[in-house]
C-alpha cells in the first residue's frame, strides 16, 4: 500500500497521480504499486511538486512494517536506534534558524562567478528528462487557422520506459481531403463514427499529459494546432516543457536526406509502424528521442 499526501502543490500534479493511485480526498492518495513503480512516483512528485509539500507512506520489511519520505516539510525523518521518526523542530529552533544568515559571502560569489564564468564554454548539455509525454497529431492541413485537427496521440514516458498510451479521433466539420485519407487512413466516416467532440478531446489530452516535458518531432506545427484549437474552444492553453526532436536532429545528426521522421528512423534502424498514425508515429518519436539523448 501507498499513501501519498500534497499540499499546495500545483493542480495537474494531482492528474498525473490519479494514473496509478486513487484520490480519496483532495490531494490524498492511494493505491497498491511495485516498488519501482513507487520511487518512480516519488521522482515526479518531487520533481514537479514546486513549492508545495509531499509526503510518502508505504509498507516496507522492517520493524514498522512501513517507511516514508517527505518533500519540502520541516519536519525531519531521523533514525532513532533502526527506528525511523520524524523530528518536529520547536518554535525555538525555527526561529533560531530563521535567524541565520544563509548564502555566501560577497568574496565567495565573486569567485564562484568567476568559476561559472570559465566553465561556460565547456559546460556539457544540460540533461534530457527520462520521464515526458511525446506528442503527435494527424490534421486536415497545414495551417492552424484554416485546417483543423482530427487525430491527437500521446505516450507517456517514465524513466524511459513507455508506461501509457493515448490516442482519440476529434470531430470535425471539415471535409477531409484525399490525400490525408491516403496518408492516414483516418476517413470521414470513422471521424463521425469515433470522433470526440474537441473540448472533450483536449481536455483529455490535456490531462493526459500533466506537467510532463513534451516530446515532439516538429514541435511548431504540433504546439501551433493544439493551442490554436485550445485557444479556439476555450480551453487553457498548453504550457508545458517543450522538446523538438526535429531541432536536435538538424543540430547533432549528420548523412540524412532530409529530417524527417521516417528517414530519421532508417537511419537510427528504429523500426516504424507502416501507417501514419498518431500513436504509431509517437513510439517512433520516443525511440528516436532515446537515440538521439545519447549522441548530445
Amino acid at each position: 500500500m501507498v499513501v501519498i499526501t500534497l499540499t499546495d502543490c500545483p493542480a495537474a500534479l494531482r492528474g498525473v497521480l490519479t494514473k496509478w493511485l486513487l484520490e480519496i480526498n483532495p490531494g490524498v492518495f492511494v493505491g497498491r504499486v511495485n516498488a519501482r513503480v513507487r520511487e518512480n512516483i516519488w521522482a515526479l512528485v518531487k520533481k514537479f511538486a514546486k513549492n508545495g509539500r509531499a509526503t510518502m507512506v508505504f509498507n516496507a520489511s522492517n520493524e514498522q512494517r512501513l517507511d516514508f519520505r517527505v518533500h519540502n516539510s520541516e519536519w525531519e525523518p531521523i533514525d532513532f536506534d533502526g527506528i525511523k521518526l520524524i523530528l518536529h523542530p520547536s518554535p525555538a529552533r525555527v526561529k533560531k534558524l530563521s535567524a541565520l544568515r544563509l548564502g555566501y559571502s560577497k568574496a565567495s560569489k565573486r569567485r564562484l562567478a568567476k568559476q561559472a564564468a570559465n566553465r561556460a564554454n565547456s559546460r556539457p548539455p544540460a540533461k534530457y528528462p527520462s520521464s515526458y509525454a511525446v506528442i503527435d497529431i494527424e490534421t486536415t492541413g497545414l495551417s492552424p487557422e484554416k485546417n483543423e485537427i482530427i487525430e491527437i496521440g500521446a505516450v507517456k514516458i517514465v524513466e524511459h520506459e513507455v508506461i501509457d498510451t493515448f490516442e482519440v479521433l476529434v470531430a470535425s466539420n471539415s471535409v477531409i481531403p484525399p490525400n490525408i485519407e491516403r496518408l492516414t487512413g483516418i476517413t470521414g466516416q470513422l471521424i463521425e463514427k469515433e470522433g470526440l467532440e474537441p473540448v472533450m478531446a483536449l481536455k483529455s489530452f490535456i490531462e493526459f499529459i500533466g506537467v510532463y516535458p513534451l516530446v515532439a518531432h516538429n514541435m511548431s506545427f504540433d504546439m501551433g494546432f493544439l493551442n490554436a484549437a485550445c485557444a479556439k474552444h476555450g480551453v487553457g492553453l498548453i504550457a508545458n516543457e517543450l522538446i523538438d526532436t526535429l531541432e536536435l536532429s538538424k543540430k547533432y545528426v549528420l548523412g540524412v536526406k532530409n529530417y524527417s521522421l521516417k528517414n530519421l528512423a532508417e537511419k537510427f534502424q528504429i523500426e516504424t509502424n507502416t501507417s501514419h498514425r498518431s500513436l504509431a508515429d509517437c513510439l517512433t518519436i520516443h525511440m528516436l528521442y532515446e537515440k538521439l539523448i545519447k549522441i548530445v
